[in-house]
């Protein structure tokens, strides 16, 4: 009549060795039974977290408890077994489950090595003072050396450097302008906060990101401190040795020494600005003590020279267990550590309510997911005595508190599109209804939605058609969008454009329903059927490896590339710009603040090899670049000044056009030997149905994978067509030797009447959309077959462009 539950680690059970498990054995305790036995006759109800960790073993033992049923918890499902709830990133957004999201996001553009280093940190305001700002330059001391300074209209940084002499030229501050966020020099640079001017390599992009990691965090934990929220920030970097070196005496590590450098410098100068009695708080811990990493452990799982603090403790072993464990002593104020360092993003399980901050000091090149990063620090915090401040207890108050910040090492647009596509992707999993509490708080125009609006559009909507009994968005609202037909009262008309991007956020079409016939299919060596016996007699054909010669006028080519240069050359200036962005109501990530600034670069001092550059881009003599740029019109010249970066790439696309040009031209194949048949033999060949393989009937593999939706249509017309004998998707081995790299056609096709042809699948054929590589090794190929004979190469864009240009 009770209820009983047993908690146990799917270990106890998943093993095929039957005796080495209690679980299997009969036991005294249970009169000689064995516990699996007495489980399964209760007909037990399984729930398994996290169940994406199960291996195959233990997956199959399931079935041994005879269960009435069984429910799997997790976020990161490998396998939906009968979706019964989901609860997804958008509603628990809406629900205010989790923090809203706020983003400050490095964007450097066009940049080249320059002299005369500004970056201007931040514009303060006070109430008894003309605005300041906060200015990083170079000084000259011992050593150059940068350093950031409070300065004040009127002030030079080339008296405050010490007289360098990058400074030299009008780098006096004529303005602050804390309204726009600018300061101006009176040589007309200006600078929005977090633009810089000069060298910025990727050591100063990390040391702005941990700055702003740790301003951020002491201007959140300030606001919490009264109200008992300790505040964590969570660094994620890409060696461990860069925070902790223990092949060096010192064992701190790069990014240590750069985070105590500035804590102790941000602390001082936040003082003044803040709660006396936070900062004095925060005096109470040397800065060490603020930092730690969860990661000292070796390959064999020990940890590696545990170091010892000045309590007598062993500083990593401590630190690991209270990172990866002691969550309560983590959020205690007792405790020091508040800044975490880690290698990764941490294994599930792992996540504290109190991160606030995460600073993405790794590069970008991570195949983990942005909701992933960011999910170490969605949830909702606590206060030292443990109580969620969730919505009941915060009210309107919840967002202003829930909010984390993520100090990205991209730029906003990259960082926002990667994560508003995982947006996106659950968006296509659900229906959001039309109703008043999902309307509400939007923006329309300068209006906010209240209740009042909320309720005119779900009337006007219904009027039209435009939603259902369930409040969801009908197919009428979408036909009359895309004929053009969509309007609205005359009231309502003049927010129509806001609307319909309110419209798209709620579009109901992009549900994507589960195709049952979409399962994993693989081999681990997949041969070719019996059709390849009727695509024999075109292998033959094709078979050849091939070998070219180019011969060429050098001359010509030169004044070609003048002729372009003079004509078309245009070099972008230099842009710097950091976007800092909140999350709003529709959970997309809302600029706040954008500023962008034109660089005029000085490069005087440094020292480029131009020729050699371009001569090892292009492959051309020295000679022959030297010929090009000295004939070249001299302001297209001058431009190598504004952005010589820019102005070396641009030069190089130009030869690299004009070389393939000229090539085609001359370019003359000959066969060299043949390609083994085995080329056709695939290993590993995987994929899922509809998806990226289909089932085909005329091709020489009973599976076709494609590479795009383009290839997929085209198989199907090629598999169907009454003209078509046999077809194959040429292996990646099959490779044509050209000027702009080797190139593999899409498919060989054998037609009746013994057509012999080799498509080229592209979505669109205007010249322009294909770029300068891929189009010329197309018109490189086109010669390679011509030289074979009886083999006739297309570029389609459908199978029915095939057929009209053979027939």
């Amino acid at each position: 009549q009770d209820i009983s539950v047993i908690i146990m680690n799917y270990q106890a059970f998943a093993t095929n060795s039957k005796d080495t498990r209690k679980i299997y054995e009969e036991l005294d305790l249970m009169n000689s039974h064995r516990p699996i036995d007495v489980i399964k006759s209760t007909r037990p109800i399984l729930i398994i977290d996290e169940p994406q960790k199960f291996g195959a073993t233990a997956n199959k033992k399931l079935k041994e408890f005879e269960p009435l049923f069984i429910l799997r918890y997790s976020a990161t499902h490998k396998r939906e077994y009968n979706l019964m709830y989901r609860l997804d990133a958008i509603d628990a957004f809406s629900q205010k489950l989790v923090k809203k999201i706020g983003l400050k996001a490095i964007n450097i553009r066009n940049t080249t090595a320059t002299q005369g280093f500004v970056y201007l940190d931040e514009i303060i305001i006070t109430k008894d003072s003309f605005p300041k700002a906060r200015v990083e330059f170079e000084i000259k001391r011992k050593n150059i050396k940068r350093v950031l300074r409070v300065v004040k209209e009127g002030d030079n940084l080339y008296e405050l450097s010490n007289y360098l002499a990058e400074y030299r030229d009008g780098f006096v501050i004529k303005e602050i302008n804390g309204l726009e966020n600018r300061v101006t020099f009176l040589n007309g640079i200006s600078l929005y906060c977090g633009e810089s001017i000069g060298e910025v390599d990727e050591e100063l992009i990390r040391r702005i990101q941990i700055r702003e990691t740790i301003k951020s965090h002491i201007e959140k934990e300030e606001m919490l401190f009264e109200k008992g929220i300790k505040v964590l920030s969570l660094f994620f970097i890409d060696e461990v040795k860069k925070y902790r070196d223990y092949d060096k005496e010192d064992t701190k590590g790069e990014y240590a020494k750069i985070f105590e450098e500035e804590f102790l410098n941000i602390k001082e100068e936040m003082r003044h600005l803040f709660n006396d009695r936070y900062f004095k708080y925060l005096d109470k811990f040397n800065v060490e003590e603020l930092h730690n990493g969860y990661f000292s452990i070796d390959k064999k799982g020990k940890l590696k020279d545990p170091k010892v603090d000045r309590y007598g403790n062993a500083k990593d072993e401590d630190a690991y267990e209270l990172i990866m464990k002691d969550k309560e002593r983590l959020l205690s104020f007792d405790t020091a550590t508040r800044f975490i360092f880690s290698h990764s993003a941490l294994r599930e399980g792992w996540d504290n309510p109190n991160i606030f901050q995460i600073c993405t000091l790794r590069h970008t090149n991570s195949n983990i997911s942005k909701r992933q990063e960011i999910g170490r620090g969605l949830r909702v915090c606590v206060n030292r005595d443990g109580e969620r401040m969730d919505a009941e207890i915060l009210g309107d108050e919840f967002f202003d508190i829930n909010a984390l910040t993520i100090i990205a090492n991209e730029s906003y647009e990259e960082f926002a599109q990667k994560l508003q596509s995982e947006y996106d992707e659950i968006l296509s999993q659900r229906r959001v209804k039309f109703t008043p509490d999902n309307l509400k708080g939007l923006r329309v125009a300068q209006k906010i939605i209240d209740d009042i609006l909320a309720m005119d559009l779900i009337y006007e909507f219904k009027s039209k058609g435009y939603i259902n009994k369930s409040y969801e968005l009908s197919d009428k609202l979408f036909e009359d969008i895309e004929n053009g037909n969509f309007r609205l009262n005359e009231e309502l008309n003049r927010y129509r454009d806001d609307i319909l991007k309110i419209i798209d956020k709620f579009n109901t079409n992009k549900i994507d329903i589960e195709n049952e016939k979409a399962k994993n299919i693989r081999f681990a060596t997949i041969k070719p059927n019996e059709n390849f016996d009727k695509f024999k007699s075109f292998w033959d054909k094709i078979k050849f490896k091939t070998t070219y010669r180019i011969d060429f006028d050098s001359n010509e080519l030169i004044k070609r590339v003048i002729n372009r240069i003079d004509r078309e050359l245009e070099v972008k200036k230099v842009v710097v710009s950091i976007v800092e962005s909140h999350q709003e109501d529709d959970v997309k990530l809302e600029v706040k603040s954008q500023k962008n600034s034109k660089i005029n670069l000085n490069i005087k001092g440094i020292r480029y090899d131009l020729i050699g550059e371009i001569s090892k881009a292009t492959y051309l003599k020295r000679e022959s670049i030297g010929n090009i740029l000295k004939d070249i019109k001299r302001e297209k010249f001058e431009l190598f000044r504004q952005n010589p970066e820019d102005f070396i790439s641009k030069i190089v696309h130009i030869i690299e056009e004009e070389k393939a040009t000229t090539f085609v031209n001359t370019i003359r194949y000959t066969k060299t030997g043949e390609f083994d048949s085995d080329i056709f033999t695939i290993n590993n060949f995987k994929g899922r149905l509809e998806e990226d393989l289909i089932r085909v009937k005329k091709h020489i593999y009973d599976y076709l994978k494609f590479d795009s939706k383009i290839e997929k249509i085209f198989a199907k017309d090629l598999d169907t067509s009454d003209e078509v004998i046999v077809f194959a998707k040429l292996p990646h081995k099959f490779k044509i030797p050209t000027p702009a790299g080797y190139y593999n056609p899409d498919f060989g096709i054998v037609f009746k009447d013994t057509i012999y042809l080799i498509a080229e699948t592209k979505g669109s054929m205007k010249s322009m959309e294909l770029k300068g590589k891929e189009k010329a090794k197309i018109e490189y190929a086109q010669k390679h077959f011509e030289m074979l004979r009886d083999i006739k190469y297309r570029v389609v864009v459908n199978f029915d462009e095939l057929i009209d240009s053979i027939y």
